[in-house]
């Protein structure tokens, strides 16, 4: 059996390897992040793990090594019964440009459009509002799991996972993202460790540089279809981790056959004009954020928030068949959106992801009435 010292110095190695720039194998990065989750190493050593792992940057290989030690030793698993394959469409965070939550109204279209969606998101580090600190604002039991977020998805067709559960991630994930404020490995596959493993991914990066290391990654570990995106600002160097309405978004697929196709979609290919960062901004504020966003799926709102929505609805609908093209899917979800499927989705979601519906209809109720005042 290896001492601890002995450990510590072997993991040392590795952190200094990576420090000269030298790649690492899947096989390392799995047994090192074992380490982590299981805190084998000092607090010190895993922080200049983390910390030299990025700086290098990661390899897809690595960041699949980091996965795999992360689903096996800190996630909950989950299986659901669905009459269709799963999707998810959370990103990275930690972009530069804080919206409103974009990927949540998306999530909510799309699933109104008959897809089953299982989000897996954490509340605000880097971002002002946090998905799950907006879904819990309109009614969503976000703190119980794995019962609610199981029977929703199952009788709603969505679901929120709420990744600081220590019932969902009991060692690693929490504890690491509460105590660094730079984009890590971590970041990258933080958004894919959901219990019930999607088929499907649609995911935001932070800056272009990191599309192809986080497609190839989804790649690696198998995933049917995927998008990955990072939108981008014609008015500054900042971005965001979805389909801008701002500037051009850079674009990496990967198809069923593991082909990876990367180009560049605007505003312009659906039809729309740009417009500027303040009419797409977060508030700041839980509660109004969620209002905006419920203004939307209310059909109250048709601006921006409700284009950037549709525009980031549509590589989900895409990605899983159900749409030709991003236009197709564009438009399918400004029909949710006009006829209120959007709204009634939300409302099956409030109702099957609490203990009784007269939990959280009320809350839902109550932030509808703001809404319309």
């Amino acid at each position: 059996m290896i001492d601890q010292e002995t450990r510590w110095r072997e993991f040392g190695a590795i952190v200094a390897r990576l420090t000269r720039g030298e790649d690492i194998t899947r096989e390392e990065a799995c047994e090192c992040w074992r380490q982590v989750c299981e805190e084998e190493q000092s607090d010190l050593q895993q922080g200049a793990f983390i910390g030299a792992l990025k700086s290098k940057p990661e390899t897809p290989e690595e960041v699949a090594g980091t996965f795999e030690a992360l689903y096996e030793h800190d996630t909950l698993k989950v299986t659901v019964n669905t009459p269709k394959p799963l999707i998810d469409n959370c990103g990275t965070g930690a972009d530069t440009l804080k919206t409103f939550n974009i990927s949540t109204g998306a999530a909510i279209v799309a699933a109104a459009l008959g897809l089953y969606v299982v989000r897996h998101a954490a509340r605000a580090i880097s971002s002002n509002c946090g998905a799950i600190d907006v879904v819990e604002a309109l009614g969503v039991n976000v703190e119980s799991a794995p019962e609610l977020p199981k029977k929703s998805i199952e009788n709603a067709g969505i679901c929120a996972w709420n990744a600081f559960l220590p019932t969902v991630h009991p060692k690693t994930l929490a504890r690491v993202l509460s105590q660094i404020r730079f984009g890590s490995a971590i970041n990258l596959v933080g958004p894919l460790l959901n219990p019930t493993k999607p088929t499907f991914k649609v995911m935001g990066v932070p800056s272009p540089a990191f599309i192809d290391i986080e497609v190839k990654t989804l790649r690696e570990l198998g995933f049917e279809r995927a998008f990955v995106m990072h939108g981008l600002d014609d008015s500054s160097d900042k971005g965001m981790d979805e389909i801008s309405l701002l500037g051009p978004t850079e674009v990496a697929e990967l198809d069923a056959s593991g082909n990876i196709e990367t180009y560049t979609i605007t505003p312009e290919d659906f039809g729309l004009s740009r417009t500027t960062y303040d009419q797409i901004a977060s508030t700041r504020d839980v509660q109004h954020d969620a209002i905006a966003l419920l203004r939307v799926l209310l059909g109250l709102d048709e601006g921006p928030r409700r284009d950037i929505v549709c525009m980031n609805a549509a590589p989900l609908m895409y990605v899983t068949g159900d749409a030709e093209n991003l236009q197709d899917g564009f438009n399918m979800a400004r029909e949710a959106l006009a006829d209120g499927r959007a709204y009634a989705k939300l409302k099956d979601w409030v109702v099957w992801q609490n203990e009784t519906p007269d939990v959280g209809i009320p809350v839902l109720e109550q932030m509808t009435a703001l809404a319309k005042a």
